[in-house]
């Protein structure tokens, strides 16, 4: 018993560590604004715009989730809590970029600053579902406590699943590859069914400014797989 409890609250401990590195990472995803995606894809409408984005981040997860699944194969799994810690925090960049730019491709960017705008997405990715920017009660632009519970959740689902001593098929590349692409195409189909109940035609948009580009910004190598190319030019200006 006294093992089965040390072992609940290291699982504990680590699902919260998970978390709060989500939440920090969060403001540091780099996300085009509407103009920039237009001029990137051009000629496409809305729809046509986020197949685009919902196929590159789908591509995008699975070359992550290739890459744990190619660990799980060996006989003895390289550390794979850190494997599986990359996978889940790379996985919730990805998407997280795919959600703020669907927003913005639906013409319902949230308001505020980035911090602001941060932890709307990260309510959206938690609950998986779109936030409805119109109605205040859905954007929080609060961590709270039922927040990081949560999202803590999503993350335990996600470790679950993805454990190969817990599910001993999960044990190939491809296996791991066509669960996250699936998870992610799942993720973006609720998202914009809900964004299309409050969508805002492209031509009924007031000016929007640039987004800004975030101080200590991820990578852009690292998800140069969502589609576009991210330069200097990529749509953010510094407030």
């Amino acid at each position: 018993m006294e093992g089965a409890r040390k072992g609940g609250a290291r699982a504990r401990a680590g699902l919260a560590h998970l978390a709060d590195r989500i939440i920090e990472i969060a403001p540091r995803v780099p996300v085009r604004d509407l103009g920039t995606l237009r001029r990137q894809f051009p000629g496409l409408g809305p729809e046509d715009l986020a197949d685009k984005l919902v196929a590159g981040a789908a591509k995008a997860t699975a070359t992550v989730g290739a890459g744990v699944g190619a660990a799980a194969m060996m006989p003895v799994p390289p550390a794979m809590p850190t494997e599986l810690a990359a996978e889940i925090t790379g996985v919730a960049a990805i998407e997280l970029k795919l959600i703020a730019e669907l927003h913005e491709v639906y013409g319902v960017r949230p308001a505020g600053a980035l911090a602001q705008r941060s932890t709307v997405y990260l309510n959206s990715w938690s609950q998986e579902r779109g936030i409805e920017a119109t109605r205040p009660s859905t954007v929080s632009a609060a961590l709270n406590s039922r927040m990081k519970r949560e999202l803590r959740q999503r993350i335990l689902k996600r470790t679950v699943r993805n454990l190969p001593n817990l599910m001993p098929f999960l044990v190939g590349a491809a296996v791991g590859a066509a669960l996250n692409r699936r998870d992610t195409r799942k993720l973006a189909a609720r998202i914009r069914d809900d964004l299309r109940r409050i969508q805002v035609p492209w031509d009924a948009l007031p000016a929007l400014p640039a987004l800004e580009r975030p101080e200590d910004v991820l990578p852009e190598d690292a998800l140069k797989e969502l589609g576009g190319h991210l330069g200097k030019d990529d749509g953010h200006r510094a407030p």
